[in-house]
């Protein structure tokens, strides 16, 4: 029997990670060299410049752009986070922005454009509120993760020295995303940013969308829209010369995830991630659901929302971009 490849993996430690990258679940057929990068989306970014691993989470808008670009890689559609996004969007209250429609003409901030997150989000507001997303000023503070991508001309990057959070706090920013996407830190996204005093009380500025939670219920049981985040890519090289790498990544990814489904359905676990797993149960028999079918409406969407934003210039076709696995 020949020797199991040694190939380098890159995801973040998740509750439906953590077994397969403590070695409790293996990956058959394959030894797997797992890298610690945190935050998770530095591994985007070596993974678009650098090709630095066989294996690697991606954010799923940075992956398209990428693929379409040529990247040799290619997606398997297991999902590694999930959140909606009809919050997380914050306003400054002398603002007067009541609305989506209201942010036209107004600078808001937005860690980088290409962002899942605020493609999501701008995604929602374009879509579900009337938005003209062109009229807004996007603010940026960061590099995009593929550098080659043309960015519209309403996106501008933030002055020499100053950050989203710093501007918000001045009002040359009206609004903009929370947390490490936009206003919710002071300087770059780099390892322990959340830990050295830089991020921003979630509560500083009003959410734009009120009773936001109440509004994602309804958009999933309406548009069966559930965000992708996260998702896997292998080299092309390797699907090629390993035809059974694909099944096997996914058993284990499934495997992996099984335990963590159970212990958050039997109330076990305190993170913000698990709370959030656990009341999407109300919504959903499983909150990390893989797999093409159960997630079409979810790629599509985010297919839309990248094109519209000028992201990716046509609409690729699913068995281009992902291998579709049967979990």
């Amino acid at each position: 029997m020949s020797e199991a490849p040694r190939l380098k993996v890159a995801i973040a430690t998740y509750g439906h990670t953590r077994a397969l990258k403590s070695g409790e679940v293996s990956i058959k057929g394959v030894d797997p060299q797992f890298v610690e990068v945190v935050p998770i989306i530095g591994a985007f970014r070596r993974m678009v410049r650098d090709l630095e691993f066989d294996i690697s989470e991606m954010a799923p808008t940075t992956y398209m752009i990428a693929r379409a670009r040529g990247a040799p890689y290619i997606a398997l559609p297991i999902f590694l986070m999930r959140r909606f996004h009809h919050s997380g969007f914050v306003v400054r209250p002398d603002a007067n922005i009541t609305t989506p429609k209201e942010l036209e003409g107004r600078p808001v901030g937005v860690r980088a454009y290409s962002v899942t997150t605020g493609v999501w989000t701008r995604g929602i507001f374009v879509n579900e509120y009337g938005l003209d997303s062109s009229k807004v000023v996007w603010v940026v503070d960061d590099e995009e993760h593929v550098t080659s991508l043309k960015l519209p001309q309403n996106v501008v990057h933030a002055p020499p020295g100053k950050s989203l959070q710093s501007m918000m706090a001045s009002g040359e920013i009206q609004a903009g995303f929370t947390g490490p996407a936009g206003v919710g830190r002071a300087g770059p996204p780099i390892g322990g940013w959340d830990k050295v005093g830089q991020t921003m009380p979630a509560d500083t500025y009003p959410e734009l969308i009120a009773n936001a939670e109440k509004a994602e219920s309804e958009w999933f049981h309406r548009t069966g829209i559930y965000p992708i985040h996260g998702l896997i890519v292998v080299k092309d090289e390797h699907v090629k010369h390993y035809p059974w790498l694909a099944r096997s990544l996914t058993d284990a990814f499934v495997a992996a995830k099984k335990p963590y489904l159970e212990s958050i359905k039997f109330g076990r676990g305190d993170t913000a991630e698990d709370k959030r797993y656990r009341g999407f149960l109300s919504l959903m028999s499983d909150p990390l659901p893989y797999g093409i079918s159960p997630n079409r409406a979810s790629i599509e969407a985010l297919v839309t929302y990248s094109l519209q934003q000028e992201l990716i210039s046509s609409r690729p076709q699913l068995d281009r971009i992902f291998i579709d696995i049967d979990p």
